[in-house]
């Protein structure tokens, strides 16, 4: 998958079934497109609850779209929607596929862009207009034609999707709150949602209130827009052949994810068609595995609402917190020097099962640095950010010793958090009413089990390190003072 940002806008890959959660519709009204004269209207109707999507092991709207796309100008495939262990549905290659085989060659005009045509076109005009980014864009125009049931060219397409998207915009505060603590993916996920509301109003005080008539607020509310945005950041990829477009790719958004593969969806100019390119080759029968990018599982649970198999991410890491002593002498210089490379206190690093950034290190050594060390603290802020255009990797001997005791004492400090939570010591549990809730419960439980057993494990094996290389500096040290004592001993 290609290389994407993680700003609000531009976290794009493509997505992952997970597990199935039964919907919370509370929408009763159909929007419906009409020509009159000149002007195209937009109409709110009574028509009962809206059939967004389907439960994501829904075979037979798989079907049906798959029936579409072939009808529409898709060409033969290789690959089918099958139900599969992982992920509810994917693709199943249905003939053999060789290594290096290209797959797909989904047409544009069977892709969905900020540029494709709106059946509602009056409403489309309001939002260009109005300079929406391609993101709130793309997010109105789903419920727009989601609303119109099989009115809209994409009614195939939108009737294979999730009802109900899984990515971590469905959980509530107090469900962040109670399984999340000890994850940094819970400030993450919170910052979404205050994004994705903040989005919304801001389209609704501009836009909607002023357009009633195109945008009833029984269609364009905020539980519709939780909707969308879940569907786009589990499903909508950047192309880089395209530009850097950002698309959702019928068919293509059935492939599920594979910490084993590196392919990813681009567009092909030779074939004109959005095509990957296999990296293994696959028997008949075996499900065709994409990579979203090298994401932690903390991400992945964020966007795709899943998390892989433990030790089965080699990108998997888990963001570590430091923070400056507010009772340092040289504080507020440090502060400054940080400020200055736009890094602030408490910052975030990522640590991995292989290791830690060399921008850790930098900014450990400037945490624990005594006033003497006060011409190096620049150099040190510097290293410990991104922005600069080299890594230098820093050497300060005379306080390695606390830098990585300084490390470490933050490692255990966030390990004693996952442990009160997945040994017991903190409640996972809360008050049920019902057997769907008690299912949500498990389910949601289950997955941030899974998350924190994940990033436990990778602070269990920084501290392994930390500890071991603490041990053999103190012995190395012991060591050369027997050697000393020797000398003075024999000179003596």
């Amino acid at each position: 998958m290609a290389e994407a940002s993680r700003s609000f806008y531009t976290s794009l890959l493509p997505r992952h079934s997970p597990p199935t959660l039964r919907p919370r519709h509370r929408l009763g009204f159909r929007v419906r497109c009409s020509l009159s004269g000149r002007s195209t209207a937009v109409v709110a109707e009574e028509a009962g609850p809206v059939p967004w999507g389907c439960d994501v092991d829904s075979v037979g709207n798989a079907s049906a779209l798959q029936r579409w796309l072939s009808e529409s100008g898709l060409p033969p495939q290789k690959m089918g929607i099958e139900r599969v262990d992982v992920g509810e549905r994917g693709l199943v290659a249905l003939k053999n596929i060789r290594k290096g085989e290209k797959l797909l060659f989904v047409p544009p005009s069977l892709v969905i862009t900020a540029d494709s045509k709106w059946s509602c076109q009056e409403a489309g005009d309001v939002l260009r207009k109005s300079f929406v980014p391609d993101w709130p864009l793309l997010a109105t125009y789903l419920i727009s034609e989601a609303s119109l049931k099989d009115a809209s060219r994409w009614y195939n397409y939108i009737s294979a999707l999730p009802r109900q998207p899984y990515s971590l915009l469905y959980w509530t505060r107090s469900e962040l709150d109670m399984y999340l603590v000890a994850s940094q993916i819970r400030e993450r996920a919170i910052e979404r949602i205050t994004d994705v509301t903040a989005t919304y109003n801001d389209l609704r005080l501009r836009i909607f209130s002023k357009h009633p008539q195109l945008f009833p607020e029984e269609i364009f509310n905020m539980e519709t827009f939780k909707w969308s945005f879940g569907i786009l950041f589990s499903r909508l990829v950047r192309l880089p052949s395209m530009d850097g477009k950002v698309a959702l790719v019928p068919l293509a958004d059935m492939l599920n994810h594979s910490s084993e593969v590196e392919t990813f969806l681009d567009y092909d100019k030779a074939s004109q068609g959005i095509v990957f390119t296999t990296d293994r080759p696959y028997q008949p029968g075996e499900q065709v595995f994409i990579s979203y990018g090298k994401k932690s599982n903390g991400e992945l649970l964020l966007s795709y609402g899943f998390v892989p198999k433990e030790g089965s991410n080699p990108n998997d890491s888990v963001d570590l917190s430091f923070s400056l002593n507010k009772s340092d002498k040289c504080y507020k210089e440090k502060l400054e020097a940080l400020q200055k490379y736009g890094l602030s206190t408490p910052h975030r690093f990522p640590l991995r099962i292989t290791g830690w950034p060399l921008e850790l290190m930098a900014y450990a050594y400037l945490a624990v640095s005594p006033p003497s060390m006060r011409p190096q603290f620049e150099e040190m802020a510097a290293a410990a950010s991104s922005k600069t255009n080299t890594k230098k990797a820093l050497k300060y001997p005379e306080i390695e010793e606390q830098t990585l005791q300084f490390i470490l004492d933050c490692c255990e400090s966030s390990i004693s958090k996952y442990t009160k939570i997945l040994e017991g010591g903190g409640s996972l549990e809360s008050v049920i009413t019902s057997p769907k809730q008690a299912n949500r419960k498990l389910l949601l439980r289950q997955l941030a089990f899974d998350l924190c057993n994940s990033e436990r494990r990778i602070l269990f094996r920084a501290q392994y390190i930390l500890r071991r290389r603490l041990r053999d500096m103190k012995t190395g040290e012991l060591r050369a003072l027997t050697i000393m004592n020797g000398f003075r001993k024999l000179f003596k």
